[in-house]
């Protein structure tokens, strides 16, 4: 992983066996930011989504390897407080199978890069965003 600053906007190339959200967040740690937004296309080799059941409240995983076009990655950098960074991500990628185009999508809970990945994060500046629990959900949301 490799990544630059310009201006306010930090640039990430994720390369071959990062951990997308992993080179993410070891970005934050070295820059020190706590909030920010980030977006990114690449070529992942593996993929965890997840989808949330709203009426049992849990989570469905879905697990895909091969040659996975990441078509875009959007999603935010919190303040988690005690608990540290925390991160929501969405994911949307294409792959082929049986000869035919596919696509998987959802919440992102890892993405392990095949070729590269290149992500613009960008921080919030002149504060910073919270992260309050929400019991019903048992995620976090943000809080100002």
């Amino acid at each position: 992983m490799d990544y630059k600053l310009f201006g306010n906007t930090c640039y990430i190339r994720a390369d071959k066996g990062d951990e997308i959200m992993t080179s993410i967040l070891e970005v934050c740690a070295k820059e020190n930011i706590r909030s920010a937004t980030f977006n990114g296309i690449g070529g992942c080799g593996e993929a965890e989504i997840q989808i949330l059941d709203a009426e049992t409240n849990t989570f469905t995983t879905e697990r895909h390897e091969g040659v996975l076009e990441l078509v875009s990655i959007m999603g935010n950098i919190i303040d988690g407080g005690e608990d540290g960074l925390c991160w929501h991500a969405h994911a949307l990628f294409t792959y082929i199978d049986g000869g035919e185009h596919r696509i998987a999508s959802g919440h992102l809970k890892s993405a392990t890069v095949r070729y590269t990945a290149e992500i613009e994060l960008r921080p919030v500046t002149g504060g910073t965003i919270q992260a309050v629990h929400d019991p019903e959900t048992g995620t976090k949301f943000w809080s100002f």
